[in-house]
């Protein structure tokens, strides 16, 4: 029986999802406990999205310097992805580490707009910054 998803994809996936960026581990406490649910490093053959909203259809790409040299690759992967549906949207490395909370907002009125504005639930508490940070570190 053939696999749905690409084997090899699936374990990249998840090396990706047991080794995240410094950006990823920053954000990922911000939005994990908000519905719809969102996932780390989804399978969307051929491609592995960051951190995606399945209801919404939203992809979070979080980009490190390397991207600059790859800038016409990453648009041909965020114009393909968008044909099938999701909305992508890309948030560089350096501004998630220097204001996660902002980056998290971004993404959740991102996901807001997707839903036809309703904002994901539950409204949480906010986590003191000192707790995240200690995570990433």
């Amino acid at each position: 029986m053939p696999h749905r998803i690409d084997p090899e994809l699936t374990r990249r996936a998840r090396e990706l999802r047991n080794n995240p960026t410094l950006a990823e581990r920053a954000i990922w406490p911000l939005v994990a406990r908000y519905r719809p649910a969102f996932t780390r490093q989804l399978v969307v053959p051929p491609f592995i999205v960051d951190l995606a909203c399945r209801e919404a259809r939203l992809g979070v790409e979080f980009d490190g310097s390397q991207h600059f040299e790859q800038a016409a690759a990453d648009q041909r992967r965020t114009e393909y992805l968008e044909r099938k549906g999701w909305r992508i949207i890309r948030l560089w490395n350096s501004d998630v580490l220097a204001n996660p909370n902002g980056a998290a907002q971004k993404i959740l009125s991102e996901a807001a707009e997707c839903l036809g504005g309703t904002h994901p639930q539950p409204l949480p508490y906010r986590i003191p910054l000192q707790k995240v940070w200690r995570w990433v570190r």
